[in-house]
């Protein structure tokens, strides 16, 4: 029995796998464990009243009644951090056995844990990137939780995850977990639909069992008048803005001039100029730069109005240098040399004022950590400088700590893994009082009870609405303040989200009392288990729960009530985006170092991998693919062929091998021509690398329209492609998709691997290089010249020797070299070596 403050006992949750009076029984969450246990479920619990807890529930039984392993995924690594210290704590499962695996953790030492592993927490990236690169199985896998599910929508990995789950498991078991899984009854069951859930199970704060132990969270909204300079400032950036929609008004797309388009409307432009570009009419392509210029000041132009003036400086400081880097767009180069925009600029770099925003959070931290004794308080705001920025305010009045993501932008360091647990521990422990958060706070993670939640801006969607305000009120009352800038933006996105709250808060109400009715929307769109090949042949058990399956102990009921489940098929089909005002206001502000959104914490892998054995002949088809394609589909849609096996590496060269002699470089053909024109290394460079290695290089260019991209003479595009093939040996494929590229793909490894009894090799059949490969490839590298001008220098000069000491006059004797080029190659030739310091 646990033990209360005044002494009391608790009554607590006793199971063979749970640790002894660890968790305090509370009936919701026994009720909702017990019917999770019983079919593939989605748990809608408010934030902070343990939904983690239902989870583990779940899991203890599974473990004890079915055996395998279950396995937990949760969208960031402190998230997944969170997830296993828990389980360690509560589960009598050695700490060995409960594992973490994130990017950190290579995928070689994945592999072998996963093996020896009972419970694992992990990032969906990582595990989406293992069973697409064939590391692991889910076939042993009795219970797979997804957390934050709301987020399956869309590519997102969890998709591809619950589709391999229900194909693959043996004895699967679903529970899906959020306090927020969509804005309306479309949204919930697309997510339903998207992991195999059949069932939903929905508490409020208003029933009985869940109102004990939650508390009112009163939200106040605070008006800010804005000071007249940075209105002057607004409105210049805005006098811009309507001169550029007045040119796409002349092209037919802009139907108003006014400053304050809704995102639906700037997004219907951009499908409009899309289509002029498809019909091969110019006016598109010119359309498309001045919509991303004014796409750049809307951003700026909220800055300035939502966040601070020195947000908008760094703002334009990265723009700046965007615009004087090679390859930079017109659009930026363009709006950074408007004199109207210059101006303003000037204005925002002499404003020496404290935004109003500073000054009404330091009032309200000063009211509740002062006057009214509050100990701890957590604001939140939309971009990462603004994070940085007031935490280095506030910390002249108070203890106050950032709290960011981990990517690294310019002008902004993010935070490592460790550093977020620190900072989350000692949050924990009282050691500061304010946490100054981006959105990487926001989803699930386990932040101690508050006095204050404080939004520095409103945010316009309701899930992240919820999501900030569960941080306050769970186990007192608490309260939550939102800083509205007068007729800004922030006024619009509070009362989108305002809405979308409510009618999500309608939604989740209805659907308590519409299990019926889900049961049989689902079940129109999905098959049976037993349609999947070695899947379980139970009866679908969705309206059938038993009463009494609230124990976890109780073995009345186990694997043989999972529901029915979709068809491999029926998760094939692609699932549009909602094109709602609130993921419209949502994508306006997306981004983060550079005053745009705090995203989520981006799994991605950057591992070197071992080079395994060459494929065997009769194991099927193999495809190595370089793991940074999995920003593509082409390697999951390969994966899901019971004939093709993927291996995910980190290749030297090309992004997929599909013999010991064929490697394939793909490109859409926006990359194509960036590589003709810029760039780290050009296509010929990339190509001459394959070369190298392979005795068949092809290169894929993927889409329609390669002559209409960028300035480029098409004789240009077109000598490119001529180089490649008679220069370099290259084969060029056309595509017009992704879709194609998969099955071209397909086919080629087919050919080689069973018509042609090829291996698979990463390491290419060629040898040494020649003579005349090693003189190119050393000429190449003089100030990154390239292999084209390479052969030239050697036809005109006879040896690297002459080409080495020739003189500036003399090279531009060779074809292709100018002035630029040999003063560039003489600069590196010639200047005296210092050091790598």
């Amino acid at each position: 029995m646990a033990a209360t403050d005044e002494g009391t006992e608790i009554p607590s949750i006793e199971h063979p796998l749970l640790e002894p009076d660890f968790l305090e029984r509370r009936l919701y969450q026994l009720k909702l464990a017990g019917t999770a246990a019983n079919g593939h479920t989605l748990v809608c619990l408010p934030t902070g009243l343990g939904k983690t807890t239902v989870s583990l529930l779940v899991t203890a039984r599974r473990l004890e009644e079915v055996g395998g392993k279950a396995l937990m995924l949760a969208p960031t690594k402190p998230l997944v951090q969170q997830h296993a210290d828990f389980y360690r704590e509560a589960l009598q499962i050695p700490d060995e056995e409960i594992v973490v695996f994130t990017g950190d953790v290579s995928p070689d030492d994945r592999a072998e844990t996963w093996e020896e592993a009972t419970v694992v927490m992990a990032t969906p990236q990582v595990i989406e990137n293992d069973l697409v690169g064939s590391r692991i199985s889910l076939a042993d896998v009795t219970h797979l939780t997804f957390d934050e599910c709301h987020r399956a929508t869309g590519d997102y990995a969890y998709n591809y995850i619950a589709e391999r789950y229900h194909a693959d498991a043996s004895q699967p078991l679903v529970t899906g977990m959020s306090a927020s899984p969509g804005g309306d009854e479309e949204a919930i069951l697309e997510v339903c639909a998207n992991l195999g859930i059949q069932d939903v199970e929905v508490m409020t704060e208003e029933d009985a069992d869940v109102s004990e132990f939650t508390h009112d969270t009163d939200v106040e909204w605070e008006r800010i008048d804005l000071p007249e300079e940075v209105i002057e400032i607004r409105d210049a950036l805005n006098e811009v803005i309507k001169d550029r929609l007045e040119k796409l008004k002349e092209l037919g797309v802009a139907k108003s001039t006014q400053p304050d388009q809704s995102q639906k409307d700037l997004n219907r432009m951009r499908a409009e100029l899309q289509q002029l570009i498809n019909n091969d009419q110019s006016e598109g392509f010119k359309g498309m730069s001045v919509h991303a210029e004014v796409m750049k000041l809307r951003q700026a132009v909220t800055l300035v109005e939502t966040q601070s003036v020195e947000a908008v400086c760094r703002y334009f400081d990265r723009q700046r240098n965007q615009a004087r880097s090679s390859g930079a767009s017109k659009a930026s180069q363009r709006m950074v040399s408007d004199p109207r925009v210059r101006e303003a600029m000037r204005k925002a770099e002499s404003f020496d004022q404290l935004h109003p925003k500073y000054r009404k959070t330091r009032m309200l931290l000063a009211e509740t950590l002062g006057l009214e004794g509050g100990e701890r308080v957590i604001v939140f705001t939309e971009s990462r400088d603004t994070a940085e920025a007031l935490t280095e305010f506030l910390n002249d009045s108070f203890d106050a700590k950032r709290f960011v993501g981990q990517g690294d932008r310019e002008g902004s360091d993010g935070m490592t893994q460790n550093q977020q647990q620190e900072v989350l521990d000692q949050f924990r422990a009282a050691e500061f009082e304010v946490l100054v958060s981006t959105s990487v706070a926001e989803e699930g993670l386990d932040v101690p009870e508050v006095d204050l939640v404080l939004f520095y801006e409103p945010v316009p969607t309701a899930i992240r609405s919820i999501q900030r305000k569960g941080r306050t009120g769970r186990q007192s009352e608490g309260r939550v303040v939102v800083l509205m800038a007068e007729d800004t933006r922030d006024e619009a996105y509070f009362w989108i989200s305002q809405r979308r709250e409510k009618e999500m808060e309608s939604e989740l109400r209805e659907l308590k009392g519409m299990a019926d009715t889900l049961a049989e929307e689902l079940d129109d769109s999905q098959q049976a288990l037993s349609d999947f090949d070695g899947g379980s042949n139970s009866e679908a058990k969705v309206n059938g729960r038993d009463s009494n399956s609230t124990a976890v102990g109780d073995s009345s009921s186990g694997s043989e009530g999972v529901s029915a489940q979709p068809g491999l098929q029926d998760f094939s089909s692609d699932n549009s985006e909602a094109s709602t005002d609130e993921a419209a206001a949502a994508n306006e502000q997306s981004g983060d170092g550079d005053g745009e959104l705090e995203g989520e914490a981006v799994d991605d892998e950057a591992d070197s991998v071992e080079t395994h054995e060459p494929h065997a002949e009769g194991d099927g088809i193999e495809i190595v693919a370089d793991q940074r394609e999995m920003d593509a589909n082409i390697a999951r849609d390969l994966s899901r062929r019971e004939e093709i096996e993927i291996r995910l590496e980190t290749l030297d060269v090309g992004d997929y091998v599909c013999s010991d002699r064929v490697v394939v470089e793909r490109k859409s053909v926006a990359d194509f021509v960036d590589s003709l024109v810029g760039g780290d290394r050009s296509i010929f460079e990339q190509v001459g690398a394959m070369a190298r290695h392979y005795s068949r290089p092809i290169v894929i260019v993927e889409g329609d329209g390669i002559y209409e991209q960028r300035d480029i003479h098409p004789n240009a595009i077109r000598g490119a492609l001529s180089s490649l093939a008679v220069d370099f040996g290259a084969s060029v494929l056309r595509t017009e998709g992704e879709d194609e590229t998969t099955e071209l793909l397909a086919v080629i490894a087919g050919r080689e691997q069973e018509t042609s009894d090829r291996e698979v090799s990463v390491h290419g059949e060629k040898g040494a290089k020649t003579v005349a490969e090693q003189q190119e490839y050393v000429v190449s590298s003089i100030a990154e010249i390239g292999p084209v001008t390479a052969r030239s220098l050697l036809e005109e000069f006879g040896t690297v020797e002459a080409v080495m000491i020739a003189s500036e006059d003399k090279l531009q004797a060779a074809d292709g070299v100018g002035a630029v080029t040999a003063e560039r190659m003489r600069e590196v030739i010639g200047t005296e070596y210092t050091g790598s310091k």
